[in-house]
């Protein structure tokens, strides 16, 4: 690792050692990135729905593994601080995994979130370990799916092991519970907590209050644009006036090339 690419790594992990949470925009191409980055998000995260959708992709089934490489070695260009939702890694093999966050850091990346999917815990844990071993300095943001994809049991079992695998920090996406969030900011003894941001759940000021140091938009900003292209084109359609909400001009996109 580079001098540039460690103090770019040390700095990444500070911003989750601060008096607010890490708000963390996903992007999902260079141009979603480069203009979070310009409207002052100095960390930028990226979306595996947004890179599966935009590639005609589903997401969470090992299939993006070269375009979120080819879009990790694109992003990891601009200035900004660059973490990879690497799905599961795309292997069930800990050694190609660790391998894969080896490649994605020399594109740049400072940091990967590796999902467990429920998987056994003990196959997430050599993975965290190694990567860890693969990639020094890479911020290993260890997500478990209990509160995304079940009923939360096993929450507390998990993140503590993997935190103990060496893991940075750890990711609990739908957990909204504010007494449950606080609870495991408490076992977790200094370990970052990222949760994921909900509409309608929790504000970043309130989860700051109990300790949550990261906080994740997932693919929120991705369905909101084409959410607002939908609307825009309805507008057109129907006779209204499509030009509300924020809307970038074309020399402000071009710039973004730059």
């Amino acid at each position: 690792m580079t001098d540039d690419a460690a103090r770019r790594a040390e700095t990444f992990a500070a911003l989750h050692h601060q008096d607010r949470p890490l708000l963390l925009p996903n992007a999902w191409d260079h141009a979603s990135a480069a203009l979070l980055h310009a409207h002052g998000f100095p960390a930028v995260g990226t979306t595996s729905l947004g890179v599966a959708a935009a590639a005609g992709l589903p997401d969470g089934t090992r299939a993006t593994r070269e375009e979120t490489l080819r879009l990790a070695g694109a992003l990891g260009a601009l200035p900004c601080l660059l973490s990879v939702d690497a799905e599961d890694g795309f292997s069930d093999d800990p050694g190609e995994v660790g391998t894969y966050a080896a490649e994605l850091r020399a594109r740049g990346a400072v940091g990967i979130n590796l999902e467990d999917g429920l998987g056994p815990v003990d196959r997430h844990v050599a993975k965290i370990r190694a990567v860890r071993a693969a990639a020094p300095g890479l911020f290993v943001n260890a997500r478990t799916d209990t509160y995304w994809l079940g009923d939360g049991e096993g929450a507390r079992e998990r993140v503590l092991a993997y935190r103990d695998a060496g893991a940075d920090g750890v990711f609990v996406p739908g957990l909204t519970d504010l007494g449950v969030i606080a609870g495991l900011v408490r076992a977790l003894e200094g370990c970052p907590l990222n949760v994921l941001y909900a509409p309608g759940g929790p504000p970043p000021d309130r989860l700051a209050e109990v300790g949550v140091r990261r906080v994740s938009l997932g693919s929120l900003l991705y369905r909101r644009a084409l959410g607002a292209a939908l609307d825009a084109v309805a507008a057109v359609r129907e006779g209204r006036d499509a030009g509300e909400g924020t809307v970038p001009s074309y020399g402000e996109v071009q710039k973004l090339a730059a």
